[in-house]
């Protein structure tokens, strides 16, 4: 079967997020991003900020994330996760530079498109939380880590949220 690699930077970091959504999905490695940012002014359908890739040019500027082995197969599922064409684009060939050293591979992403950003957005507590896990379960930097951390949140309203629920489940229901 048709493998694809898919470089995740925001809540599908957390391996079992991801499997959830894509069973076949495997940790290839830690890669990051040039000249990108990580921002979270995606809009959600919960109205939340959801992350995304900024384009940024000040020196030394990157994005860490995990590449992921999936089958071909379940990118439509994924797509439909993601809200590819509802809010994000799919990029095909995202060019990502791996931690290893042995240079460049290319891995399919997701980018919010323009007319879904708002600066002004928050994410939601629980949707960070499932950033930073996912962010520590691959050992990304601590500087890196502890920025993300750093990100200002919005409670939740919605406590029953299916999303929160799924969160809540995931992070073991610690936070």
């Amino acid at each position: 079967m048709a493998t694809l690699l898919y470089f995740a930077y925001g809540s599908n970091m957390l391996t079992a997020r991801l499997q959830a959504r894509c069973p076949s999905a495997k940790v290839r490695r830690v890669a990051t991003a040039d000249n990108h940012s990580l921002a979270f002014f995606k809009r959600g359908q919960d109205g939340s900020g959801k992350a995304t890739l900024a384009p940024d040019t000040r020196v030394g500027q990157r994005v860490v994330g995990v590449v992921f082995e999936l089958d071909e197969c379940e990118l439509s599922q994924l797509d439909r996760f993601e809200g590819a064409g509802k809010g994000y684009d799919r990029i095909e060939r995202f060019c990502v530079q791996t931690d290893d050293g042995t240079g460049k591979l290319e891995a399919f992403t997701y980018i919010a498109s323009d007319g879904f950003l708002d600066p002004g957005l928050k994410p939601y507590d629980w949707y960070l939380r499932l950033v930073v896990a996912g962010a520590r379960e691959h050992a990304l930097p601590e500087e890196y880590v502890a920025a993300i951390e750093n990100t200002q949140t919005a409670g939740d309203p919605v406590q029953d949220r299916p999303s929160r629920k799924e969160a809540l489940a995931l992070l073991g229901g610690t936070w």
